[in-house]
């Protein structure tokens, strides 16, 4: 077996980038048989033995000789967790890529790794380090964003894996650029008090989803929800929730009961990307049929407005100001905003359109943070 020579070594003291060994066979190859990297790689599926030793021992060798491709191993926790490459490409501009076993995700191990790479090729004459992945491959967007990759765009059909053409999501990193996150990927705290509890989005949610949005009243008021709308509306809407965290532009949580764990509703924070006041955030939700005249919403809304005011250092959106839109006539959602202080400053003149063709005036209200 033939490997790779002078390969250099890159560590910040908890993360090693080195040259593959012999012993790296049997855990690439086990690290490959994971349905996650199968997922979102180009690996062969089914992956064999053959497989892994051909690549550590003809392909990352054969890479630095000609400079096509630089690949070291990711040793972490005094074992390897993985590869990342670096792929050299013309005037000075370059793609990097890279997996990590299970077991050492969800501990900064990737964007470690993906620093020290960073670092060496702009130590190498780079001037920009380009990633790609697979829509919905979130870890490794997430991974991107803590490094400092930024300008992100999706391009459709831009990638293929085993001859499927998928979409690809594709950002950058200059030698200039700070390699620190740019914008916020919000979390999704639970929230919990007076009855009501508020977590994340699963994709189980999604019949209940359904049967909120294909309520009459649902779909009187917010007229931009298909008609009727099905499980697989329901299914995108969940899913686009990561989309908006992810992207700084707002936190989707839904409202359910403590006890039984069933969907109550819906409710946002939305607009924190707000192009002329970035320290505001819009609040918007719905109910299920089954939770209203219950108080439910109110409550939710009064957890929202305690996370959003609450400092980022804090663990909180670091709003000053939100706002609430209600359609004249729609006398629920104007008691939520009133029953949780917010003062109506103005009326928006036909602004809320109907689904029988009438546009109707708006309300809006807001609430300022006091300390």
């Amino acid at each position: 077996m033939r490997f790779p020579e002078d390969v250099p070594v890159l560590t910040d003291g908890t993360v090693t980038l080195r040259a593959h060994t012999s012993a790296d066979i049997k855990p690439a190859f086990d690290v490959c048989q994971d349905p996650v990297m199968q997922e979102w790689t180009t690996i062969p599926v089914p992956y064999e033995w053959q497989h892994a030793e051909q690549y550590l021992t003809e392909f990352i060798p054969s890479g630095w000789r000609d400079c096509s491709s630089w690949g070291w191993a990711i040793e972490y926790d005094g074992r390897y967790a993985g590869t990342i490459d670096l792929r050299p490409g013309a005037g000075g501009v370059g793609e990097i890529g890279f997996g990590l076993a299970p077991w050492a995700r969800g501990n900064g191990a990737m964007t470690r790794a993906v620093k020290l790479a960073v670092a060496h090729a702009f130590d190498q004459g780079w001037e920009r380090v380009i990633w790609r992945a697979y829509v919905g491959n979130w870890g490794s967007r997430r991974v991107a964003w803590k490094s400092g990759f930024r300008n992100l765009v999706m391009v459709p059909a831009h990638g293929v894996a085993r001859g499927v053409r998928k979409d690809e999501w594709i950002a950058s990193i200059t030698r200039d650029d700070d390699p620190e996150p740019q914008g916020h990927w919000w979390s999704v705290p639970v929230l919990e008090g007076d009855g009501v509890r508020l977590r994340e989005f699963r994709s189980t949610d999604a019949k209940r989803v359904a049967e909120a949005c294909n309520d009459e009243r649902t779909q009187e008021w917010l007229v931009g929800l298909p008609s009727p709308y099905t499980l697989d509306d329901a299914e995108g809407f969940i899913e686009s929730r990561q989309e908006i965290r992810a992207s700084g532009e707002g936190v989707t949580w839904v409202i359910v009961d403590p006890d039984t764990d069933e969907l109550l509703g819906n409710v946002s924070c939305f607009d924190l990307r707000n192009r002329i006041d970035q320290t505001m955030g819009e609040i918007g939700y719905w109910a299920h049929p089954e939770a209203r005249g219950r108080g439910v919403m109110s409550k939710a809304v009064a957890l929202v407005i305690r996370h959003a005011f609450t400092p980022l250092e804090n663990g909180g959106l670091g709003r000053r100001r939100l706002v609430l839109f209600a359609a004249e006539g729609n006398t629920a959602s104007k008691h939520v905003a009133e029953v949780n202080g917010f003062t109506e400053f103005g009326v928006e003149r036909s602004a809320s359109p109907t689904r029988d063709g009438r546009f109707l005036d708006t309300h809006g209200f807001d609430l300022l943070r006091t300390d």
